[in-house]
């Protein structure tokens, strides 16, 4: 049966269409959907830094319709070297300044570890490529529904593609105790172990502070079904509730996480472990899943955490390694072994080397969870 709220969706066909749950009459009732006509602004807000996201990532994200873009009804994410837009030799000694000053998708987002502004030298150069980082903040958010994203990875070595979120209004705490929800990850390379773009990963991330993050008990590792996330489209499903997330890649249930009582039960800790007591006491079962969370859709580029480990064998080798103090520096010097594969033969970066997305659906279940 078609609910009410679908109804409604017909009214600009184009855009992206987001709906007000409470006007819900039938369930399921699709409360969001971007099929990515276009760009739609007033829902999608470009991050603009350099902050590397807390992993010391080599991209910068600025909105630039080269690097973000819709066409044939598909968002595309797609990296570019940063001197191909500022020149040869810029990142060793040009100044990158992202403050801006016109308000929203032309100023800096975050200005940790010089997110903002930096000047580049010998061995501490700027951000050598730029990607995109969007958020549907203050646009959307959801608590509680099915999330359905149909994307395709981007193929390309030391490439980080992610759809998660993350809260809206933190109300346990800074980071990870207010959780975050990674719906998929992946990494561009073709040959690096078993971590290349034949896998894929959902977490969810939760603890007490940082660095006590109990991410490990809420994680999966999967394989595509056709051998690779980077060559065609895949569709990853989150059934959300008050009691439990289920975890779907192409209708294949790769995950559930019930924390039984609740997330610090589950968590193992006792009150006042880690000189810390439950932060979620006051929460409900899902705490601290159980508020409203934005979507981030980005592409994000190598980085020092750890994501793409040392020891993993690369065909390529991995030009960097996590220890190295000029990691940027490093990176960009081994270009010649990786930017070939964000090429792909075209002469110029290829979209390829894009994190693609068909389209992204939230519905609410029942009248229940809200």
């Amino acid at each position: 049966m078609e609910s009410l709220c679908l109804l409604l969706l017909v009214v600009g066909a184009f855009a992206a269409d987001v709906v007000d749950p409470n006007t819900c009459t039938t369930f399921p009732c699709l409360i969001f959907n971007d099929e990515f006509d276009f760009l739609d602004h007033d829902v999608w807000e470009h991050e603009i830094t350099m902050t590397g996201g807390g992993n010391f990532e080599f991209e910068v994200y600025v909105n630039n319709r080269s690097v973000s873009y819709t066409r044939d009804s598909t968002l595309f994410i797609k990296p570019e070297l940063t001197e191909n837009w500022k020149g040869d030799g810029f990142i060793s000694s040009g100044e990158l300044n992202l403050w801006g000053m016109n308000g929203r998708g032309d100023v800096c987002t975050a200005n940790q570890n010089f997110g903002c502004e930096r000047v580049g030298n010998a061995i501490d150069v700027v951000n050598p490529v730029m990607s995109a980082r969007l958020r549907s903040l203050p646009g959307f958010a959801v608590k509680y529904g099915r999330i359905e994203v149909r994307a395709q990875m981007p193929r390309g070595d030391w490439l980080w593609p992610a759809v998660w979120l993350l809260p809206q209004y933190w109300p346990y705490g800074a980071w990870p105790a207010s959780g975050e929800i990674d719906i998929l990850e992946s990494r561009g390379n073709d040959d690096y172990g078993d971590q290349g773009n034949q896998y894929g990963g959902t977490t969810l991330h939760w603890g007490p502070h940082f660095p006590l993050n109990f991410y490990d008990k809420t994680t999966v590792h999967y394989v595509a079904n056709d051998g690779s996330f980077a060559d065609s489209f895949h569709v990853w499903r989150v059934d959300w509730t008050s009691d439990k997330m289920d975890y779907y890649v192409d209708d294949v249930l790769v995950m559930t996480v019930d924390p039984g009582t609740s997330f610090w039960d589950f968590s193992g800790v006792e009150s006042g472990g880690y000189g810390y007591d439950n932060p979620w006491v006051a929460g409900e079962k899902m705490a601290p899943f159980d508020q409203k969370f934005y979507f981030i859709l980005n592409l994000a580029v190598g980085g020092t955490n750890g994501f793409f480990p040392d020891e993993i064998v690369a065909n390529p080798a991995k030009p960097w390694s996590n220890t190295s103090p000029q990691a940027f520096l490093d990176f960009w010097n081994g270009r010649d072994s990786w930017l070939p594969s964000w090429e792909q033969g075209e002469g110029r970066i290829s979209e390829g080397a894009a994190l693609q997305i068909d389209y992204i659906k939230v519905w609410k279940m029942t009248s229940v969870d809200e």
